[in-house]
């Protein structure tokens, strides 16, 4: 009976999902009707083709494998440090990310459509291996704590560097990159999708496989010994996956956070904590709130528009004070 309805949940969600993608689809300033949308993605061709399938689709595509990365890497992130607040952002991705993207643009580097996304991605690796050299220890490997603490203080210090750094650049520089570091999947070309999902596609196999050892991490500390895994050597892995989704996505949708939060979180409310079940329900449910949120950012506030970013900020701060207050309750 569980499984029966692990199983509902997962199909309801992908369901939505696709519901979602059909209203993104036609939504926007040019209207398109039902028949004639459905006519473009049949290949039938028509007058708003390059509307649909050359500007809407792409970025619909873009949010939800954003989302999905987002939340595949909040998923994971919080087995292993067994942390339900825990995301891409505490371990300074974002800000990683977003300075190395601040210096293509003072290197006039912004017109590139690949070197963008290559810097971010970069950027965030970088990051994270800064911060994971900063945490290991030889008896302990990476501790959960010290990559939090480490992983704080590294963002900040990146944060204030770009603070720094935006104060040197010309203002149109400087609301291109205010726009990629609130998060948005404005712009988004067949490239940024062709870029995100080659990056799923490497990084998704080994997690796949790592699902039985990722049960077992989500345990304490005596029963993941007491079971044989090599706690230092699985952590170590499966930390650089969930820095490489993070990393795709923020390459693509710039620095969208909450997203991988709340998506693994209601996840595991919804279906228990099974990562056969947990991963693709957060990858799905991240897909839905990005989508959401940048549709929900272009019609509620037409003509102009708030980035997809924002929006999930909107929804994520206060169901971040949420899972805290719940958690301190305990």
């Amino acid at each position: 009976m569980k499984y029966n309805r692990q199983g509902i949940v997962l199909t309801a969600s992908v369901v939505l999902l696709l519901a979602a993608v059909l209203v993104s689809l036609k939504t926007g300033y040019t209207y398109i009707g039902w028949g004639e949308m459905f006519k473009i993605l049949a290949g039938q061709g028509g007058s708003d083709a390059h509307i649909l399938t050359g500007i809407r689709l792409p970025r619909v595509i873009a949010a939800v494998l954003s989302g999905a990365a987002l939340a595949l890497s909040g998923a994971i992130l919080q087995s292993i440090m067994q942390n339900p607040l825990a995301d891409s952002g505490i371990i300074g991705i974002n800000s990683g990310a977003g300075l190395a993207v601040l210096l293509i643009i003072i290197w006039g580097g912004a017109a590139n459509i690949f070197l963008i996304p290559a810097a971010a991605f970069l950027g965030g690796l970088i990051t994270v291996l800064i911060v994971i050299a900063l945490s290991y220890s030889r008896r302990y490997g990476v501790t959960p704590m010290r990559l939090v603490l480490n992983g704080v203080a590294v963002g900040a210090g990146l944060s204030a560097l770009m603070i720094v750094l935006s104060l040197i650049i010309s203002s149109e520089s400087y609301q291109f990159a205010a726009n990629f570091l609130a998060g948005t999947v404005w712009g988004s070309t067949w490239q940024h999708v062709l870029i995100s999902a080659a990056g799923l596609a490497v990084i998704l196999p080994f997690v796949i496989s790592r699902m039985r050892v990722l049960d077992i991490l989500s345990l304490g500390t005596l029963n993941i010994i007491s079971l044989g895994v090599n706690i230092k050597k699985e952590r170590l892995l499966l930390l650089f996956c969930a820095a490489g989704f993070s990393a795709v996505s923020v390459s693509v949708s710039g620095g969208i956070a909450f997203a991988g939060l709340i998506a693994p979180h209601l996840a595991r409310k919804l279906v228990g904590n099974p990562h056969g079940f947990v991963l693709p329900l957060s990858a799905v449910l991240g897909g839905l709130l990005v989508l959401a949120a940048d549709t929900a950012g272009r019609t509620l506030f037409f003509p102009s528009a708030l980035p997809a970013g924002v929006m999930v900020a909107i929804i994520g701060a206060p169901y971040f004070i949420y899972i805290l207050m719940k958690s301190e309750n305990r």
